[in-house]
């Protein structure tokens, strides 16, 4: 049975925001939270994270410190974000994030996570929200008493129970991808950074490599922004630099968008897209395309570059992208104002690619493919997974579906 409409702080033992400044850098430490650390799907990201230290910790969380089922919100810039605290979770909240305590007397936590993702919720704060020249801004002072029309504690678990499943299946593909991934790096390490290849122990090395191999620069290894046609020269989909992550090969489809006409930078499936500005670089924005339909050309951000196999593999080139000093070597070519530093094609012809003779090359590639390929299913059902989810969210928060 459905509620009457309440104020959303009524559901809440309390709502508070984070520190309006930044503590110092630190290497380790308790994590700050900020607003890169929260997914648009409603995820923690802790991959690349900021810290603070033990001595300035109690500062940070003098007005309220994280804890278990708390959620997490963006309230200024990047909006609609909002994620749960885990149980082992240590850190405090980085500028423009608030968390919001729920009452477990009457609110299950995981069910106000998916309201706060739903459409309806997000119709809410749209109406609050204010424009500025700069930023949009979500006012704390108005969002406590935003009134909401929520089920049972009863529904309310069932609801949660029922969207969670789908969530715990794309977290559980989410952790192979990850094993897969570091799987097929750690043999690309071992092959062509250790030399310990099949058959290893009886090569003749000579000048630093086994015989028959050959050092060839990147720019002869790999193509480097190659032309790519298209047939048609309709509608094209396009993808911003947001899409690409900085961990892994995946690419988030969900910033995808359609354009009548085509930017400069185009690619297909099995080429590598690389960051070539700063600090997207640095961060390790590099992705390899694996989704597009048979014969789809796409472009994308003009700050991509596109790397291709020509004398190794698809999949070579991109497990070359991801070494650490293949980055460094690009790192130290960038060039321009502060901010906008920029990759030169010229890093491509120093950097040096150990290329194993052909029967090697292919013996890797075979190696590594199905690992390539096992990625690409998952992904493909996560992001089905993802679809039936959402269309389900807001049928089940308006009561349209019982549980």
């Amino acid at each position: 049975m459905r509620e009457s409409a309440v104020p959303i702080k009524d559901y809440a033992i309390g709502i508070f925001d984070g520190p309006h400044a930044t503590p110092k850098p630190s290497d380790a430490g308790p994590i700050f939270l900020g607003i890169k650390n929260v997914t648009d799907e409603g995820r923690l990201d802790l991959s690349e994270i900021r810290h603070v230290s033990e001595a300035e910790f109690p500062k940070w969380t003098r007005r309220v410190k994280p804890q278990k089922d708390d959620i997490v919100f963006s309230y200024e810039a990047t909006l609609h974000r909002y994620a749960r605290i885990p149980e082992d979770f240590e850190g405090c909240l980085g500028r423009r994030m608030a968390l919001v305590r729920p009452d477990p007397r009457k609110v299950d936590s995981r069910f106000l996570h998916y309201f706060f993702l739903s459409p309806i919720w997000r119709a809410k704060m749209d109406a609050i929200t204010l424009t500025g020249a700069t930023v949009n801004r979500i006012p704390l002072t108005i969002f406590p008493d935003i009134k909401v029309v929520l089920p049972g504690l009863n529904e309310q678990v069932a609801i949660a129970q029922t969207l969670s499943a789908y969530d715990d299946l794309i977290e559980n593909n989410r952790r192979r991808i990850a094993l897969l991934e570091e799987a097929a790096r750690l043999l690309y390490r071992e092959w062509f950074v250790h030399l310990r290849f099949p058959g290893h122990e009886h090569a003749r090395i000579t000048e630093g490599l086994p015989e028959g191999w050959k050092r060839l620069p990147a720019s002869e290894a790999f193509k480097v922004n190659p032309k790519t046609p298209r047939d048609d020269e309709g509608q094209i989909r396009y993808l911003p630099m947001a899409a690409l992550s900085e961990t892994g090969m995946l690419i988030d489809r969900a910033p995808l968008e359609t354009r009548q006409k085509s930017t400069s930078v185009r690619f297909r499936n099995g080429d590598t897209l690389f960051a070539r500005i700063t600090p997207c670089l640095e961060n390790g924005k590099t992705g390899f395309v694996q989704w597009l339909a048979d014969g789809e050309v796409a472009c994308g951000s003009t700050e991509f570059i596109v790397l291709r196999g020509q004398r190794v593999s698809n999949h070579f080139v991109y497990l070359t992208a991801r070494q650490h000093d293949f980055r460094e070597n690009a790192i130290r070519s960038m060039i321009g104002s502060s901010g906008r530093q920029r990759v030169q094609p010229s890093c491509f012809e120093r950097y040096i690619v150990p290329v194993p003779p052909r029967v090697l090359g292919t013996l890797f590639d075979e190696a590594v493919a199905g690992t390539f390929a096992q990625i690409a299913n998952l992904d493909r059902q996560n992001h089905n997974l993802a679809q039936a989810r959402d269309l389900l969210l807001p049928r089940l928060m308006n009561g349209e579906i019982a549980v």
